[in-house]
């Protein structure tokens, strides 16, 4: 097999003068998990294994999987190895959801109300973000998420319908895990990066209808934008989340 360098420069990735050895270690793993030589679950080939093939020290390649597994990508387990992250793992579930309850009585548990699922045009401002033309098809999906039996997060969300053919209300409320669980394992579409917007809002009619508040009361709005493999946009999210007993809550680093 052809060294690091002779890969990387044969791919039009970069030239090896211009990244560090292990982002090119870490470009070459991330190719392989867009890929799908490993699936979200399974194991990855040990350090050495990996050294082996890309004719690299040991050091280099656990430098490029500690950066993957700090972006989530890749989970170690002690004394097991390191695997490929799952949405459907209890620690990255709900990955994307910033959303604390202020006590622990109002943590769950999280029930999902699927209000809706249907196939239409893409409006033209969906289809801008997520990067299709104008009039291709989308799945829309809205649900209401409820913590400990109270109404919290209204969503509207926007898929791609290329993507997500056959994916139905009755799909998305029989399976038991988390949404992005499904995307991952039924349709192969896997989330890896979201960016955010958030402002706040006043209810509206509908939307005070659906989380049980009265009209104007204050509502965090949160825009979502989640991406796969090659920065490709492939969710939209439009939330509501009503914060009486809940607050947003981020880390920065």
């Amino acid at each position: 097999m052809p060294g690091v360098a002779g890969e990387v420069s044969a791919s039009g990735v970069g030239s090896p003068s211009f990244s560090p050895l292990y982002q090119q270690i870490k470009s070459l793993i991330l190719r392989s998990l867009q890929a799908g030589e490993w699936r979200p679950g399974e194991a990855i080939p040990s350090e050495i294994e990996l050294a082996g093939r890309f004719k690299v020290s040991q050091g280099t390649v656990r430098k490029a999987v500690d950066e993957l597994a700090a972006e989530n990508l890749l989970l170690r387990r002690q004394g097991k190895g390191t695997y490929v992250a799952t949405h459907a793992e209890e620690r990255v579930q709900y990955r994307f959801l910033r959303l604390t309850p202020d006590l622990p009585e109002y943590a769950g548990p999280v029930q999902r109300e699927f209000l809706d699922c249907r196939r239409l045009r893409a409006p033209a401002d969906i289809a801008r973000l997520l990067q299709l033309k104008a009039g291709d098809m989308v799945v829309e999906v809205r649900r209401v998420m409820h913590f400990a039996g109270k109404p919290v997060v209204l969503d509207d969300i926007w898929l791609p319908g290329h993507l997500f053919k056959g994916l139905t209300a009755e799909r998305l409320s029989d399976y038991k895990g988390p949404m992005y669980g499904l995307f991952e394992t039924e349709f192969g579409v896997r989330m890896i990066r979201a960016e955010e917007k958030v402002r706040a809002v006043a209810a509206g009619e509908v939307e005070a209808a659906l989380l049980k508040v009265t009209v104007g009361a204050p509502l965090l709005s949160v825009e979502r934008l989640s991406h796969t493999y090659d920065d490709q946009p492939v969710e939209l999210r439009r939330g509501l989340y009503m914060t009486e007993y809940h607050h947003y809550r981020n880390e920065l680093n």
